[in-house]
């Protein structure tokens, strides 16, 4: 196949190019720095660079300002607002200009789009979600992204829980863990819905794979934990202590709703359409999933 993905140098974006390089297709990756993009990789740092007649089989929506780096001022939330609206915007107007749209399209999103409500019931595809930044920055993203419906095209977004890999979240909380200074955060009772990269991967490859995948799917594991049993395998896993909590007012001190957000609030996000579909995880979990990842830490 001939595929065009956006976000193709990120944590998830560059592991999923080697797997398509992996299988032999033919892979287009759009970057603000295509000099950086190594052969057989093609990069690209405008779609206006492609020919008219080009055609794309799939194409990958995964650019975005990191929502976790920095906390939320308002010219932060802007920028991660406007890298996720503006490429996709421009994604839209590229399939309407196309002589040979793509089979299907596949679109970023996050379980953030279920927002903050806390809740001890499963959460599927079908919840709506509230007015919390992460949940608007959702709502408006996937709007857009959908909007290639209209055009025939299939569309999959692709709502990501916690990916544990070598980086991302879990990459950020393994040298605390390892120095003896993890610990639970606010009540510990929040709930956090990961998926091993593996597996998220594997999603987006059934997607590709299954032409009967279509819309909003959850990209997490079966198996959501609390806050509190996530410390307390990790720490297993690593055999260190986890002692040290943080509690929510510091969280809420030091990083603003930002924490109160993706660190206080959690849902129980369940991944019912592609469990429904077939899709088989690999890592079902925690413990497994965290003792492959630093098993293979590179």
């Amino acid at each position: 196949m001939n595929v065009l993905i956006t976000g193709g140098t990120g944590f998830i974006g560059s592991a999923l190019c080697s797997l398509l390089l992996k299988d032999k297709h033919d892979v287009v990756v759009l970057s603000r720095h295509p000099e950086k993009i190594k052969s057989p990789l093609r990069g690209i740092s405008d779609l206006k660079q492609l020919v008219s007649d080009t055609f794309f089989d799939v194409v990958i929506n995964l650019a975005g300002e990191p929502i976790a780096d920095k906390k939320w001022s308002d010219q932060q939330k802007q920028k991660i607002i406007q890298s996720r609206i503006n490429i996709t915007q421009n994604l839209i107007s590229y399939f309407e200009a196309m002589e040979h749209r793509p089979t299907l399209f596949i679109s970023g999103s996050a379980i953030g789009y279920y927002g903050i409500t806390a809740s001890d019931e499963g959460i599927d595809e079908t919840v709506s979600g509230d007015s919390s930044f992460s949940s608007q920055l959702c709502q408006q993203w996937e709007s857009l992204a959908l909007q290639a419906q209209k055009m025939g095209i299939r569309t999959c977004i692709i709502r990501t829980g916690i990916v544990l890999g070598n980086g991302g979240a879990l990459g950020k909380m393994l040298l605390p863990f390892k120095m003896g200074l993890g610990g639970i955060i606010g009540k510990g009772s929040q709930w956090m819905s990961w998926v091993h990269l593996h597996d998220l991967l594997g999603i987006i490859l059934y997607c590709i794979d299954h032409a009967e995948m279509q819309g909003v799917i959850n990209g997490t594991s079966p198996h959501p934990v609390t806050n509190r049993v996530f410390t307390k395998t990790l720490s297993d896993v690593l055999k260190r202590p986890s002692f040290l909590p943080m509690p929510a007012f510091v969280v809420k001190m030091l990083m603003g709703q930002m924490g109160e957000e993706l660190l206080l609030a959690g849902k129980k996000v369940l991944p019912v359409k592609v469990l429904n579909a077939g899709y088989i995880f690999k890592y079902k979990q925690l413990k497994g999933a965290l003792q492959d990842v630093v098993n293979n830490q590179g």
